[in-house]
């Protein structure tokens, strides 16, 4: 307003030729580069606050929105905002040291005795005295086992911020498919459940080959949990990755007549699971129960490239 009001006497004293139309022009230049300047001196603060929150992300200064840091100048907006921000960022760090011990401990306190049980089961497979029963037991050990395993690794995943990308690497995706279907036919030895995979195409992806394990063997025990007996077919797409699964009447219901147990439309945590790692690294993953009663999950791959 002051500078509007200066510029306009400066016109008019020209106008009116009350001052040399030099004089003039010298006098709007002068109070456009005070008016510049008394700006300037303004927005400093509000500059300085948004270069320290840009920087966050690699060098985080918490201490430096303390309210004690600020001037005895500082307007009174401003010092409420950077007040705000200062307890923002408090539970922000709060919240990513929890993380960090959560992650830290977990990983130790529950890897630590899933290794125990794993050791323990492979010890006891190798007695020769161990009856139909024991070994049937042994089976379930060892397949909770794994299926706690892979759910450790899930929830860890899920509960670090971000993925650091400190392990990724280029991996065949075929290969990975392959070792997690060979871990379900040992853990599954004796159920009436079959896996078939089909590879019309082969692709490699960079990224965690560890995180692609997790989510695959996810919707390998969903689909799993879905079939009482029956098939599990996965195939290998060109930039997917297709599970599906076809449960088969049991004798008693074809004995029937019936259809196939209701039990084979369930979903589990697995697939909330699935889920939420495929939203995360964004893989998209798309469900479909087919009019045959075949219940389909596909996991496309933006990024792929050759094998």
């Amino acid at each position: 307003m002051l500078q509007l009001v200066a510029l306009v006497i400066c016109v008019t004293l020209g106008m009116f030729s009350m001052a040399p139309v030099g004089a003039v022009l010298v006098l709007i230049v002068i109070v456009t580069v005070l008016a510049w300047m008394a700006a300037r001196r303004e927005w400093r603060p509000v500059s300085a606050l948004a270069r320290l929150v840009e920087g966050w992300d690699e060098h985080p200064d918490i201490a430096a929105l303390s309210p004690d840091r600020l001037g005895r100048g500082t307007d009174a907006d401003l010092a409420s905002l950077a007040g705000g921000l200062h307890t923002f960022a408090e539970r922000i760090a709060g919240y990513t040291e929890r993380e960090r011990n959560f992650t830290r401990d977990a990983s130790h306190e529950l890897r630590s005795p899933l290794t125990v049980i794993k050791m323990s089961v492979d010890m006891l497979a190798e007695e020769q005295s161990l009856s139909g029963f024991g070994e049937r037991s042994l089976q379930r050990i060892r397949r909770s086992a794994r299926e706690m395993e892979a759910l450790v690794e899930a929830l860890l995943i899920l509960a670090r911020e971000k993925d650091n990308g400190v392990d990724d690497e280029v991996f065949v995706v075929n290969d990975a498919v392959g070792r997690e279907l060979g871990f379900a036919r040992d853990m599954l030895a004796g159920r009436p459940i079959e896996f078939e995979l089909e590879e019309p195409a082969r692709f490699a992806l960079e990224g965690s080959p560890r995180v692609f394990a997790v989510l695959f063997w996810q919707l390998i025990r969903n689909a799993c949990q879905q079939t009482e007996r029956g098939r599990v077919v996965v195939t290998v797409m060109p930039d997917a990755v297709v599970v599906a699964n076809r449960t088969e009447p049991t004798p008693a219901d074809a004995g029937a007549g019936g259809p196939a147990r209701p039990n084979a439309d369930r979903h589990g945590f697995e697939l909330a699971i699935a889920r939420r790692i495929s939203e995360r690294f964004a893989w998209p993953l798309e469900l479909q129960t087919r009019a045959s009663g075949e219940n389909v999950a596909r996991i496309r791959f933006p990024q792929v490239q050759a094998a």
